[in-house]
């Protein structure tokens, strides 16, 4: 299968979606008794894709590059 222009925005925004729920989620987990359901949850999913979008943006640029390489 080769990594398509389609499939790799399908996934960045696969991705961005679940960062932003997964950090939602974990933001009430940790910081949900101290700041407030709300506001952790609103922090939580401004601060998640910060690691998960680039997390996968990263992995596809591995995936293209190997694509190319043959590998």
């Amino acid at each position: 299968m080769e990594l398509s222009i389609d499939v790799a925005f399908i996934a960045i925004i696969v991705a961005l979606i679940a960062s932003v729920l997964g950090g939602m989620v974990g933001g009430i987990a940790i910081g949900g008794k101290h700041l407030g359901n709300q506001l952790a949850s609103m922090m939580g999913g401004f601060f998640g894709p910060v690691a998960g979008l680039w997390g996968v943006i990263g992995g596809l640029a591995v995936i293209f590059i190997l694509t190319m390489v043959g590998g």
